[in-house]
């Protein structure tokens, strides 16, 4: 029986070369579909070879690191599978951070390179100003100065398969609860299994690559730790067409379903809510039936949301619980319907419920989650040693998700760490805001809490003690908001500001974030 295409490319995929494979065998092929035009499998492969040869040129070798700020356009994808086969250690950047953010990231990922958006060209300059590290500065989609055009960087450059190629590795920054973000490395797998990854992964998705047919849709920020790996690299290494969505809208998603014929997509729980909202006189206009594999996960989803999304879309919708850091669980949709609210159930051991006293709790008692980090997937916190432990337990991690396991051993969440608030599938560590507020003349203490909200799950409130001879009053709240319009990224901004005579706070006077929290979510079943 001869390979399929599927395993041709999984053949390569030990040394990150899976799309080179693909190109040879289906060159014509669309490899991606945006607004910013598209590429096929032979363009995708082409230019990663192209990027890869100017990057060694410019002596650029393996192990360097190299920094993305890139919207949901192709040379994301270029720039991505260069690094994949060239042994670099590639850094996508939240291009909606802050500039102050943007730089740190950049400096503290060591990075040599840095590839920018226009979109995003104040921050790309501010960010080379004074980072003597960077020895290559490409600006994709226009001119931005100080840096060389993408399309004129590579364009000198042989389009063949680079020599030597070897596995690249990526590092993601997520939220620092003291403000500053974190990277999160993971040992770079051993390259004899990374085709195993990917024929496990293709059997989750129910991928058809032979046929042609499947088509993925990136639905969210490509930085994103969900849609880089589910709704890019995963398909593409697949030889699955992909739809890049540069902006969500809810419309728009069912256009481009029905338009390509989507089989596979990602979503945040944000996405559901907000495509049930639209009338049904706009739903049935569109054909969502192609549709055999949606995932969803980085935030939580009521249980009616999800029943409805079954509903329209049928038993196609999967969960994943998984972080930035690591594994996490998967729940099919049978298994869920049987289990209403479960995010699932992974083998035994690989889930703990701990108590407050560090003790592990059995079945149906409610705890910290703590999830096992595989031997050859182990990560740490870049440069920071302390932030890791504070995380680990043994060989397990914590996110400061609460749940609990039942009888059968599925994963039930219940709550979380009121030190992390999530809204719209983004991680906002509130200290980083309190920081701010507490700068201002007015505030003699904050706590900054996650509240409910329809669409986004939650949404940031400050709680604001006074200092002596301030009134609380509308004219105030405005000015804390507008102190921190302009030190902020706009995600991260309170939308509301409550006063309060005092803070509650624990006898040795810290204050208790959690339990300001619980007032406003009283007679919530889940606690998110």
């Amino acid at each position: 029986m001869s390979e399929t295409l599927f395993q041709r490319a999984c053949a390569r995929a030990s040394v990150g070369m899976e799309i080179a494979a693909i190109a040879a065998e289906v060159p014509e092929r669309i490899a991606i579909y945006s607004e910013h035009g598209r590429l096929s499998f032979a363009e995708l492969n082409n230019q990663a070879n192209q990027v890869a040869n100017m990057l060694r040129a410019n002596g650029l070798q393996e192990g360097d690191a190299l920094a993305l700020l890139c919207g949901n356009r192709p040379e994301f994808a270029v720039v991505r599978f260069a690094c994949h086969r060239m042994g670099l250690r590639l850094t996508p950047i939240n291009w909606h951070l802050a500039e102050d953010e943007i730089a740190y990231i950049v400096d503290n990922c060591d990075a040599v390179a840095l590839f920018a958006d226009i979109r995003v060209r104040e921050q790309a300059q501010a960010t080379v100003s004074g980072n003597d590290r960077l020895r290559v500065k490409i600006g994709i989609g226009g001119n931005i100065p100080g840096f060389q055009p993408f399309e004129q960087s590579i364009a000198e450059y042989s389009v063949e398969n680079i020599e030597n190629p070897s596995l690249g590795n990526m590092m993601l920054y997520t939220s620092g609860t003291t403000g500053r973000p974190k990277g999160v490395l993971h040992n770079l797998p051993d390259p004899q299994k990374a085709a195993d990854m990917q024929a496990i992964l293709s059997a989750v998705f129910q991928f058809q690559p032979d046929s042609g047919l499947d088509c993925a849709l990136a639905t969210g920020p490509l930085y994103h730790a969900g849609p880089f790996n589910l709704c890019m690299t995963t398909p593409l290494t697949a030889g699955i067409s992909t739809v890049f969505m540069d902006q969500w809208e809810p419309e728009e998603m069912l256009k481009l379903v029905d338009q390509h014929s989507i089989t596979h997509t990602f979503c945040v729980p944000t996405m559901f809510v907000r495509m049930l909202q639209l009338q049904d006189s706009v739903r049935n206009q569109y054909d969502v039936s192609s549709i055999r594999f949606v995932i969803h996960g980085a935030a939580p989803c009521s249980v009616d949301t999800k029943r409805a999304m079954l509903d329209w879309f049928g038993s196609v919708i999967w969960e994943i619980f998984a972080g930035t850091e690591g594994q996490g669980t998967i729940v099919s949709p049978q298994e869920w319907l049987e289990k209403p609210g479960t995010v699932g159930r992974s083998e035994p051991g690989h889930v703990k419920i701990v108590s407050e006293d560090g003790e592990d709790l059995p079945a149906g008692e409610r705890g910290m989650v703590y999830l096992r980090t595989p031997p050859d997937s182990k990560f740490a916190y870049y440069k920071d040693e302390e932030k890791t432990g504070k995380v680990m337990r043994g060989d397990y991690f914590t996110a400061g998700d609460i749940g609990y396991l039942d009888d059968d051993g599925y994963l039930f969440l219940t709550g979380r760490s009121a030190e992390v608030i999530i809204s719209g599938g983004v991680n906002i560590y509130p200290q980083e805001i309190d920081d701010v507020l507490a700068t201002h003349p007015a505030v003699g203490d904050v706590a900054c809490i996650g509240v409910p909200h329809e669409d986004w799950g939650e949404e940031v409130k400050a709680v604001v003690e006074l200092r002596d001879g301030y009134s609380a009053d509308d004219t105030l709240g405005e000015e804390l908001l507008a102190h921190c319009e302009s030190k902020l990224a706009k995600q991260k901004q309170p939308r509301s500001i409550d006063f309060v005579q005092r803070l509650p706070r624990s006898h040795a006077g810290k204050v208790q974030r959690r339990t300001l929290r619980e007032q406003y979510w009283q007679g919530r079943d889940r606690q998110i």
